[in-house]
């Protein structure tokens, strides 16, 4: 479906800071950003442009079929997905730890990422990995975080982009996509359009779910 619909525009503008993918399970933003990290050199399993394994080829070739355009040229990447984050971490701690030593201890926190929980080596990643003026990919970071640290996350993130970095996430957490002037790309049958955050429908289901909870299970719950 994302396929037949970057067909049909003439170009896909990251202008804002941070833009936001979201869309319905299948819908092909997870796709679309997979594809853009490839185009930009990154594994297509998580990692920067030096992460160099791969356990299952499984990524679309839409990248192939992308031309990346640039304004600027970011300093430094990342490309941070939570589905594969075992296997980059893997990846750190058999490789890049017998090469690189305290570097990478020191980039990555000073410890394993496998010695962390899910949620608490994603945000280490983040803390001690990513810089200023740098482009970082991030696909459906919820996943791995809870409510309250999806909040540390987009502190973490709007302290990046004081220092003039670029996210582009894909997401289904209306936490995430209230983040300040974010641009919002919205994935459906329909095409891919810009959307208001309060338009999602991430955010009308969860305001309508916790505004009236008893309500709302009683429609899903209730026997025909």
């Amino acid at each position: 479906m994302v396929v037949s619909h970057l067909r049909q525009m003439k170009e896909l503008c990251f202008r804002s800071p941070v833009t936001f993918l979201v869309g319905e399970n299948g819908s092909g933003k997870s796709t679309l950003l997979e594809a853009i990290a490839v185009a930009f050199g990154f594994n297509a399993e998580g990692g920067s442009r030096n992460f160099n394994f791969s356990t299952s080829a499984t990524h679309s070739d839409l990248h192939q079929h992308l031309t990346i355009t640039r304004n600027a040229y970011p300093k430094d990447g990342f490309f941070l997905r939570a589905e594969s984050f075992y296997n980059a971490a893997s990846y750190l701690d058999e490789v890049y730890e017998a090469e690189l030593g305290s570097q990478v201890k020191t980039a990555y926190g000073e410890r394993s990422l496998h010695k962390q929980s899910h949620g608490e080596s994603f945000l280490a990643l983040v803390a001690n990995r990513f810089r200023g003026q740098s482009l970082y990919l991030l696909d459906e970071p919820e996943a791995a975080l809870s409510p309250s640290r999806l909040m540390t996350l987009l502190v973490q993130i709007n302290d990046l982009v004081k220092k003039k970095s670029q996210f582009i996430i894909a997401t289904h957490s209306p936490i995430l996509m209230a983040y300040p002037q974010a641009e919002i790309y919205q994935l459906s049958e329909s095409g891919i359009d810009t959307v208001n955050y309060r338009e999602t429908e991430h955010y009308q289901l969860t305001r309508r779910f916790l505004e009236n909870p008893e309500k709302m299970l009683h429609y899903l719950l209730a026997e025909e």
